[in-house]
């Protein structure tokens, strides 16, 4: 049995308006960004190890 496709819900006026305005402003503020600067660190160092990494 097919399983019934729905439209997806579009914003429009107002509420499109200040969505876009919110997402730009939380944009901007970064808020719950997180640091991956340890992690790219170990994960270039098993790389290089294991031959799969090329330095630019």
């Amino acid at each position: 049995m097919a399983i019934e496709i729905k439209p997806i819900p579009v914003l429009r006026g107002k509420v499109a308006l200040r969505f876009v305005e919110e997402a730009d402003r939380n944009a901007k503020e970064k808020r719950g960004s997180i640091d991956f600067t340890k992690q790219v660190a170990k994960m270039r160092t098993i790389l290089k190890r294991s031959r799969l990494y090329q330095e630019k």
